[in-house]
This record gives structure tokens, sequence and C-alpha cells, in this order.
């Protein structure tokens, strides 16, 4: 399995993310609507993490952006 991971600045600190295990905490629901959503409002992500209970709008950019800003 290929795995990808890099090192994200998240406020002073470095963490490492691994996109695979990243995208997994996200149901297929949940993901069905972010892209719903995105494709009528774009990344207006606090919007978006609005209509997900739970979920925040830096979750759900860090889930997008390791998902599609390949793609495209």
């Amino acid at each position: 399995m290929n795995q990808t991971s890099e090192v994200v600045n998240v406020g002073s600190r470095a963490s490492k993310v691994n996109h695979e295990e990243f995208q997994a905490k996200f149901r297929e629901d949940e993901e069905d609507l972010i892209v719903r959503i995105y494709n009528l409002i774009g990344g207006r992500w606090s919007l978006i993490a609005g209509r997900i209970p739970g979920r925040t709008a830096e979750e759900i950019e860090k889930y997008w952006k390791s998902k599609y800003a390949n793609s495209g």
C-alpha cells in the first residue's frame, strides 16, 4: 500500500499528516455532502462545517486538500 504523508505546519509546530488515515475519518455521507456543498459555494469551509455536526472548518479543508488538491 502506498501511503502519502507530509509535514504540515500547525501554528508554531510541525506535524506529520498521513492522508490515507485522515481520509478514513470521514463517513461516505459526509464526503458526499462536502462535495455537494463545495460545488455550490466553493471553499467556504466554515459554512460547510456548519452543515456537518462535529466537524470543524479546518478538518474539512484538510480533508478536501488531501483528497482533491492534486486532481484537476
